[in-house]
């Protein structure tokens, strides 16, 4: 009975998700009036009451606290941190408790160049459908590794096409493996196995190197192009750091939701600036308390 409530609880997380994602359009929208909790609430067709909750039960912080978190002056205050300081010394020092959790849970490996260019020739792919607390995703795997993940909204045609355009050779059918599994309880912060997530992907020897240097910015931190482009020594090379984040084929767990403007703007994401937002300030939150 107990694990049956757990599972409920887990899913209502999960769900709640798209509540806040269309709150966080759209104090995006309007964030220049700072909206009230008022105004936030009546536009997703809450109470002021049950929003606080929702939110809180969701974040682990209030909804003001949270958009402490997203603020432009927030992201400007990190991104001074980071520089050649927090960057670099966290992974020189090493950071305890959660700070690392993609550097040290997850491992890149690059298919070879004949799988890089004959659009999956040769290779299975399988592919399941999760949902977690920054909404619904597709995770997909090799026999190596995983080599996509990709968020949706409500349709799964749409994701389950996207996955056959980018491997449009491969052999590609719905199931779930071990390297599932290990994605799924990321998500849900369960790191009692000692297996790493093992990536798959398909990328240019540059593609690689800036991939690897997202794992290395700790949770709770951002940073931006300049500085990753500093950090994998190609100091002029911030338009194809650009580039390569936004080609980014594994979602969240290559944290390349952590790059922003030098400005200080959150900036655009693949899928979506409010899930974008909602991982920053999530991470954020989490550090805060932990």
């Amino acid at each position: 009975m107990l694990h049956i409530l757990a599972l409920l609880y887990k899913f209502k997380h999960m769900h709640d998700y798209y509540r806040i994602a269309e709150a966080l359009q759209y104090i995006k929208e309007n964030m220049q009036e700072q909206p009230s909790l008022d105004a936030i609430a009546g536009k997703i067709h809450v109470s002021p009451f049950h929003f606080q909750r929702l939110f809180t039960d969701w974040a682990g912080i209030s909804p003001k606290k949270f958009l402490q978190y997203i603020s432009v002056e927030h992201a400007k205050k990190i991104l001074k941190q980071d520089g050649n300081s927090v960057y670099d010394a966290a992974y020189e020092t090493g950071l305890s408790g959660t700070g690392r959790l993609h550097d040290l849970f997850v491992n890149i490996e690059g298919m070879t160049p004949g799988e890089y260019k004959n659009g999956g020739k040769n290779l299975s792919i399988q592919y399941s459908l999760h949902e977690c607390r920054f909404g619904n995703y597709l995770v997909a795997s090799t026999a190596v590794g995983i080599c996509n993940l990709l968020f949706f909204e409500k349709s799964a045609a749409s994701v389950e096409d996207e996955l056959k355009s980018l491997w449009p050779n491969a052999k590609i059918f719905e199931g779930e493996d071990h390297h599932h599994e290990l994605v799924q309880k990321f998500f849900d912060n369960d790191f009692s196995q000692a297996d790493k997530i093992k990536l798959h992907l398909r990328g240019t020897p540059f593609q690689i190197k800036v991939w690897e240097a997202l794992l290395r910015i700790p949770e709770g931190h951002l940073s931006s192009y300049t500085t990753i482009a500093k950090t994998i020594e190609q100091p002029k090379a911030q338009r194809a750091v650009g580039s390569a984040i936004g080609s980014n084929p594994v979602g969240f767990i290559i944290p390349c939701h952590r790059v922003i403007k030098n400005l200080g703007g959150i900036g655009e994401y693949r899928w979506g600036a409010p899930r974008k937002m909602a991982m920053i300030g999530w991470e954020a939150a989490k550090v805060e308390i932990a």
